[in-house]
Formats: C-alpha cells, sequence, structure tokens
C-alpha cells in the first residue's frame, strides 16, 4: 500500500515503489503520473498518452510548450474545427487540396497582368465585398473576444455575400482570416486566446467573389493602448497612405520601399523585409512583387492595369521574422509589436484607384 510519501508505478502489473512523474502530465498541469523506471514509463507510454491526448482535445493549452516565444503572446489551443462553406459558392483552385496550381504554374514568370475592363470590374465587386467583411470583423473587436469569435464572424459575413474567404485551406491555413497580435507580423492563425485591453491586433481579410481575389488589412487598438503602440499603427497607416499617393504609370515598383522605409526610419520603427505586397487578381498572389523596404531589387514599371497590393508591416523595434512551429504565424525576433495596412490598388491613365477603400 502506498504511503504519503510513496507511490506505484502506473504500469500495469508492476507493483513497484515509483519516483519519476511523467513530464508532459506535469506541463498540462495533470494529477501525477509516476513510474518506476524509463522501461515502465516507455512501456506504458501508448496507453498513457491517451489522458494527454484527452485533455489537449478539450482543454485550452498552449500546443508549443517547448517552442521559446519571443515575446508574451502564447498561442491558445484547440483550434475549432474547419469552417462550412456552402456549395453553392465559387471556390478557388485550392479549396480542397490546399494548393493553388494557378499561382503555381506562373510562379517563375514577372509578367505582370493587365486586366481588361470585365476583369476590373470583378476586382471592383471583390473589393467592395472585402471591405465590407473587414468592417464588420473590425467592429467586433473589444478585450474578452477571442480570435477564433472574430473569424467566424468574418466567415459569417463571407459567405453571406456569396465569397469565399481566400486564407482558409490555402497551403494548409485552417482558417478563413489572420489575426495578427502585438509581436504578431502577419499571418497569425485565431484561436482560443481572448483579447486584451492594451493589444494591439490586426485584420487581413480576403475574399474571393466570381473568380476574383480581393485584399486588404488594417491594425486596430483593443481598449486602451499606450501612446507607443499608438504612434506604431499610425505610422504604418501613413506608411501605406504615402506609398499610394506615388502610384501612377512609370513608377518603379521598387520605389515604394524608399518611402516607406524613411518615413518609418523618421518615426522610430523599422521595415519588414521578409513579406511583400503582391499582384492579384484570379490568382491571390502573382507578379509584381512590391517590398517595402530601401535598397530593394523588385522588377516591373507600373502601367495601366496593373493590380497590386501595397501593405508595409511596420516595427517598434528590429525587423526580423521568425515562424511560430504552427508553420504560419509570423513574430517579431525581438518581441516587439508590428502593425500593418493593405490596400487593393487598380493603376489608372492618370493614377490609382483604391478599390477597397
Amino acid at each position: 500500500m502506498a504511503t504519503d510519501t510513496q507511490h506505484i508505478c502506473l504500469t500495469e502489473g508492476c507493483g513497484k515503489p515509483a519516483t519519476l512523474k511523467c513530464p508532459v502530465c506535469i506541463k498540462l498541469k495533470l494529477e501525477d503520473a509516476y513510474f518506476c523506471s524509463q522501461d515502465c514509463f516507455k512501456k506504458n507510454w501508448s496507453k498513457h498518452k491517451l489522458v494527454h491526448d484527452a485533455k489537449l482535445k478539450s482543454e485550452p493549452h498552449d500546443p508549443f510548450p517547448n517552442y521559446r516565444y519571443t515575446g508574451e503572446l502564447r498561442a491558445v489551443y484547440p483550434l475549432s474545427p474547419r469552417r462550412h462553406v456552402p456549395e453553392h459558392i465559387m471556390r478557388p483552385d485550392y479549396a480542397e487540396t490546399s494548393i493553388p496550381v494557378s499561382e503555381q504554374n506562373v510562379r517563375m514568370s514577372s509578367t505582370i497582368k493587365v486586366l481588361n475592363a470585365e476583369e476590373i470590374e470583378g476586382m471592383r465587386k471583390v473589393c467592395k465585398i472585402a471591405r465590407e467583411v473587414l468592417d464588420i470583423g473590425a467592429a467586433a473587436i473589444r478585450p474578452g473576444i477571442t480570435t477564433d469569435e472574430i473569424d467566424e464572424i468574418i466567415h459569417n459575413a463571407t459567405i453571406e455575400r456569396g465569397a469565399y474567404p481566400s486564407p482558409l485551406n490555402y497551403y494548409q491555413f485552417p482558417k478563413s482570416v489572420c489575426t495578427s497580435v502585438n509581436e504578431v507580423i502577419c499571418h497569425g492563425i485565431p484561436d482560443k486566446r481572448p483579447l486584451k485591453d492594451g493589444d494591439i491586433v490586426n485584420l487581413d481579410v480576403t475574399c474571393y467573389y466570381n473568380g476574383f481575389h480581393g485584399d486588404m488589412n488594417a491594425t486596430y487598438c483593443v481598449g486602451n493602448v499606450d501612446e507607443k503602440g499608438k504612434k506604431l499603427i499610425n505610422t504604418a497607416r501613413e506608411c501605406l497612405e504615402k506609398a499610394i499617393a506615388m502610384v501612377k504609370p512609370g513608377i518603379r515598383y521598387r520605389d515604394f520601399g524608399k518611402v516607406i522605409e524613411e518615413h518609418a526610419k523618421k518615426n522610430g520603427f523599422s521595415v519588414v523585409r521578409t513579406f511583400s505586397g503582391h499582384g492579384i487578381n484570379q490568382l491571390f498572389h502573382c507578379a509584381p512583387n512590391v517590398p517595402h523596404y530601401n535598397g530593394n531589387k523588385a522588377v516591373g514599371i507600373i502601367k495601366p492595369g496593373h493590380c497590386f497590393t501595397i501593405e508595409p508591416m511596420i516595427c517598434e523595434g528590429g525587423w526580423r521574422d521568425e515562424i511560430w512551429p504552427d508553420n504560419w504565424t509570423a513574430v517579431t525576433v525581438d518581441g516587439k509589436r508590428s502593425a500593418q495596412f493593405e490596400h487593393t490598388l487598380l493603376v489608372t491613365e492618370n493614377g490609382v484607384e483604391i478599390l477597397t477603400k
């Protein structure tokens, strides 16, 4: 019989005194499980692991307990099940397989598509939907709401407009919107973490409607945000505005980076280099590549009929990033905050039309 200081090995038929605790049970805050030796622990692992699995499926937890996070933010799983898209809604080619074959076929091409009048009208319609959907999602932001709940709101708003949420299953992205909080630069996966007073959060919405994608994002304050956070958000917005003001036929795509980085640096911030703006039309991502930093080597001259995004990511610390073990969430290496704004733009004969305005 076990006393207050003695435990019996959990392995069936063993019965020996045990002092070794299961480390996973400790991390998951389960009742201590004791084993007499590593051999008994290994023999019993497949059965004992079911206790861990049951905990992980039912209660909020950090899915990456061994990952060294760069800041205070943590992932909170389990994720909710994949949301349903009605059969009548037109889907992009990756909706079931997760592989955008049409994009991959032109991945190495630097040719920038010039949209005709019919295609331009298609882009106007989908970008109007994206604008409406983002505004609906933004209206729900408050302390206490989870990013998963915002994902559901955005998913439903997209479906109600007869559109498909472009991020859903794009290269296996599991949700309908990217929600990037605090030190997350982009591609944050909506989960069960409630937003807190003082957070900043970016909502990145893309909708697919009648064969076209419309893409935009914005960063919002959650409750009361400190002055530096507000300045970061305002600077990111201003960087986008200054870049859009340049858009007209004849400008080089590489030229936006100089204006964006100069404004960011003037305000004490840095510009992310890993992620860029991109062409968008019937494809989610295509040529041109639109970097946001000075001295980039982007190829291409702006012409009427080009459609693309500018989406500078501005950081309060350094610009370097790393990716969480979910293979999507990009965060600042120093754990400091990042803010972003994005519009889908159409080049006209004399300048630019902001399709997601």
